[in-house]
């Protein structure tokens, strides 16, 4: 499968403009590499700008699914849309979407750990379903954005589950960038299964964004890891079939003994 990272850097509080962006990154990019599937990154259309997210907040993905779908059968592309401020209810939530080749809807998913750290409580709700398995190419997969890395909680359901490639599309700050890097290789190596992340660049107020997108394999190798601050494009192929063979040479999973963990951990 070829995958097609966009490590963007976002133009705060502009969705028309980034949506510009993003479409000519992608008619480039079909071009050169012919992706099987592309990847955005988290709040793509309006980056941090938090205080004035209802502003900018996209009315039930009324403008952004439908750009992402017009994208996707246009160039007859798979989708890992990144995440968009989504206005509901006149509340906001941070939601990602999959689209296929087809121009579907395959999966939606709102943000459901939000980052005390940035004040995202203040400005956001959370959603209320953890992560689930979607398929794209008859390969299963899951997704998350950015803070949920943290929570090998709702990953671990995932593959057992059979997701044999974990997404994860972030806005992740400079200052941690050690463990958004260490901890994509942990989930790699303890769920046995890809991880294919898309971090921004550039920064927002006091927020400086550290880029760093990675392709990281079943065995914890990383494949593919980019800049800490240019925007750039990372393309590669992954062999799904990898996983298997992880699975198969080092057991974890059959090895479980459920019945004696303690439940709610």
């Amino acid at each position: 499968m070829q995958i097609s990272i966009y490590q963007m850097e976002i133009i705060p509080g502009n969705p028309a403009e980034n949506q510009q962006k993003v479409k000519a990154w992608v008619e480039k990019e079909v071009k050169h590499s012919r992706p099987d599937l592309i990847v955005l990154p988290e709040m793509w259309t309006t980056s941090y700008t938090l205080e004035e997210i209802h502003h900018y907040a996209d009315d039930h993905g009324k403008t952004i699914i439908p750009f992402l779908q017009d994208i996707a059968k246009t160039f007859e592309i798979n989708i890992i849309g990144g995440s968009f401020a989504n206005k509901m209810d006149e509340k906001v939530y941070n939601t990602a979407v999959v689209i296929n080749r087809k121009g579907e809807v395959v999966y939606q998913y709102s943000k459901v750990h939000l980052v005390p750290m940035l004040n995202e409580p203040q400005y956001l709700t959370a959603g209320q379903k953890v992560p689930e398995v979607f398929e794209l190419e008859g390969v299963k997969m899951g997704l998350i954005i950015c803070y949920d890395l943290r929570f090998t909680e709702i990953i671990r359901p995932l593959a057992l589950e059979g997701a044999e490639v974990l997404f994860v599309v972030a806005e992740w700050p400079n200052t941690r960038l050690n463990h958004w890097k260490n901890i994509q290789i942990t989930r790699a190596i303890e769920n046995q299964m890809f991880v294919v992340s898309c971090n921004n660049v550039g920064s927002y107020q006091n927020i400086t964004f550290g880029g760093s997108s990675m392709v990281v394999n079943p065995w914890g190798d990383t494949l593919l890891e980019g800049s800490t601050n240019q925007e750039e494009t990372l393309s590669t192929s992954i062999k799904v079939e990898k996983t298997k063979e992880a699975r198969e040479q080092v057991p974890v999973f059959s090895s479980r003994v459920p019945h004696l963990y303690k439940q709610g951990l």
